[in-house]
């Protein structure tokens, strides 16, 4: 048991950590409970060394295949490669509810989906996962040391939680994020905007022309067009937003 939360521990035989599994961690926020994987560096012991956490998106696909997909990221096996290049870190894979409502900031479906709940799940990462995460495991409880992460419409959360809430995430990682929410003409979106005028990015302005305040952000996306409507039409968008993104936020860099 951990803070009153049950979980399991379980050694996979991966060199780099060990994991504590909550099948229902109920942090509060607003949201049911989930699974959460929470993987940690071999030799963390209360009292001990401190580390840097990543807050994974997608959190079935983190470590094992899931999703629609059925694929993985295989980060324990990634954090082995990199090895001494990287510090050890404390991994937090966060199974999602409803990825398409959760990890979206608009409901550009017109009504027929229930997105754009974006606000509430990230809130629940910030004001409610963290804090039990700081009380609960030896992590560095600063901005400097919180990371999300994810791809798609996690790159999308990720962007969104780390700027509406950047004094607790001061790094994110969007990997072919889904910029386009809500921005693109049907039936994607309602219509098209530039970034700079859409939610997305106007309403935390001050936070990314704020050199205290601004997250580092790192975005990245693929190029391979392997056909079918995903790859062919939204990772043109991806990329197309993902480009016009890096060109804002560096226009905005102090």
């Amino acid at each position: 048991v951990v803070g009153g939360q049950r979980a399991f521990a379980h050694d996979e035989g991966h060199v780099t950590g060990t994991f504590h599994t909550f099948d229902a961690l109920d942090v509060g926020g607003g949201l049911p409970p989930r699974k959460v994987h929470v993987f940690l560096p071999r030799g963390a012991r209360p009292g001990g060394r401190r580390f840097r956490v990543v807050i994974m998106h997608d959190g079935d696909t983190s470590f094992w295949p899931g999703g629609i997909a059925r694929q993985t990221w295989h980060t324990a096996e990634a954090l082995a490669r990199v090895g001494d290049d990287v510090e050890p870190v404390i991994v937090v894979a966060v199974h999602p509810l409803d990825r398409n409502a959760e990890y979206t900031h608009v409901d550009w479906s017109q009504g027929r989906r229930p997105w754009g709940q974006a606000p509430v799940y990230a809130r629940m990462l910030a004001e409610h996962l963290v804090p039990f995460l700081d009380t609960h495991y030896p992590t560095i409880p600063e901005a400097r040391a919180r990371a999300v992460v994810g791809s798609s419409h996690g790159g999308l959360i990720s962007f969104y939680a780390a700027t509406r809430h950047p004094t607790v995430f001061g790094f994110a990682g969007a990997m072919s994020p889904s910029f386009f929410s809500g921005i693109e003409p049907p039936p994607w979106g309602p219509g098209e905007l530039s970034l700079r005028d859409s939610p997305l990015v106007d309403e935390v302005w001050p936070v990314l022309t704020s050199p205290t305040l601004r997250p580092r952000v790192w975005i990245c996306w693929g190029l391979r067009r392997d056909g079918g409507d995903h790859n062919a039409v939204v990772e043109h968008l991806a990329t197309r937003r993902g480009r016009e993104m890096g060109q804002l936020l560096s226009t905005t860099a102090g």
